[in-house]
C-alpha cells in the first residue's frame, strides 16, 4: 500500500540528503609554481626581481582593501573568510581565490598562518615620492632588525609624520616581518629609501637632528620646528659619515639610578617623537 511505500522510500531520500550535506567542499590546489613564487617573496632579491610583495592577516588585509592605496593582484584565503567579506570583495573588485588551509600554510611567512594573504605589486620610487618637509621625519641609518623598522614606521604613523626615510643598508621595508610589525602604517606613511647624499641634495637646507649618546638633553634642548631625525643602527649608532652633518645632537638622559647601557632603537624613536611633538 501507499503507506508502506512511503516508509521505505523516505529513509532512502533522507539518507541521500545527509550524504549531499556532508560532502566536503573542494577548492583548487595552488600550483607548485605559484607556491614557489609567493614563498620566494620572503627574500628581498626576489621581491625586487618579481616586483611583488605580500601582507597577511585579517586586520591588515581589511585595512588594505578599505584604504584603496594598493590594488591586490590576488587574495588567497580560507573560503569562510571570503564568504564573510563577500560584499567588500565585490565592492573593491579584489580577486579572491579560496585555498585549503594546508596550501595557505605553505605560502605564509607566519608560524601560525592567518586566514588570508594578499599578493601586491611592489611600489616604485616614483609612487612613494620624495617630500619637501615642513615637519619632523626619521632617517633610519642602517637599522637591521625588521621588528625595529616596523615599530618605528608605526611610531611615525602615530605621530602623523609625513614620511619615513631609510638608508640603502637598512632592512627592506617590504620584508613581511616589517609589514607585520608596522600594523598597517605602510598604508598611511610613505617609506622612501635613499642615500644620505640624495637626502642632502633634495633637502639641502633641512635642519638635521641626530640621536647620539653625548648630545643635549631632548627634554630642554632648543630645537627647530621641523627637520630630519637620524636614528642610528642598533649597537653601532649613527655612522661616522653622518655625524658631521648633525646640527642638533640630542640624547635621552638616563635616569639617576638607570643601569641600562642603551635603549632599543624603536623605543628611542618613540620617546624622541613624543618630545618633538610636545607643545612648546
Amino acid at each position: 500500500d501507499k503507506d508502506s511505500i512511503k516508509a521505505v522510500k523516505m529513509p532512502n531520500f533522507a539518507a541521500k540528503c545527509r550524504l549531499v550535506a556532508a560532502k566536503p567542499r573542494t577548492y583548487p590546489v595552488l600550483t607548485q609554481e605559484k607556491i614557489k613564487l609567493i614563498s620566494a617573496l620572503k627574500v628581498k632579491k626576489y621581491r625586487q626581481k618579481y616586483r611583488k610583495f605580500t601582507v597577511e592577516g585579517e586586520k591588515i588585509v581589511l585595512e588594505l582593501l578599505l584604504s584603496g592605496k594598493f590594488r591586490p593582484e590576488a587574495l588567497y584565503g580560507l573560503a569562510e573568510w571570503g564568504e564573510a567579506h563577500a560584499t567588500l570583495l565585490k565592492q573593491t573588485q579584489a580577486p579572491f581565490f579560496p585555498v585549503r588551509e594546508a596550501d595557505l600554510k605553505k605560502i605564509s611567512s607566519l608560524q601560525t598562518p592567518n586566514k588570508v594573504l594578499a599578493l601586491l605589486p611592489l611600489p616604485s620610487p616614483t609612487q612613494t615620492g620624495h617630500f619637501p618637509l615642513q615637519d619632523f621625519a626619521f632617517f633610519l641609518d642602517g637599522i637591521q632588525d625588521p621588528g625595529n623598522l616596523g615599530a618605528i614606521w608605526r611610531i611615525a604613523d602615530w605621530f602623523g609624520m609625513p614620511a619615513l626615510f631609510t638608508s640603502p643598508d637598512t632592512v627592506d621595508a617590504w620584508n613581511p616581518k616589517v609589514l607585520q610589525a608596522c600594523m598597517g602604517a605602510f598604508l598611511r606613511v610613505p617609506c622612501v629609501e635613499l642615500s644620505w647624499q640624495q637626502a642632502l641634495e633634495q633637502q639641502p637646507h633641512l635642519p638635521i637632528l641626530g640621536a647620539v649618546l653625548n648630545g643635549h638633553s631632548v627634554y630642554n634642548a632648543k630645537l627647530p620646528d621641523f627637520g630630519l631625525v637620524i636614528i642610528g643602527q642598533e649597537g653601532r649608532g649613527v655612522s661616522q659619515a653622518l655625524l658631521p652633518h648633525i646640527q642638533y645632537p640630542i640624547t635621552i638622559p638616563k635616569g639617576v639610578n638607570g643601569g641600562a647601557e642603551s635603549l632599543n632603537a624603536s623605543v628611542a624613536a618613540g620617546i624622541l617623537a613624543a618630545c618633538l611633538r610636545r607643545p612648546k
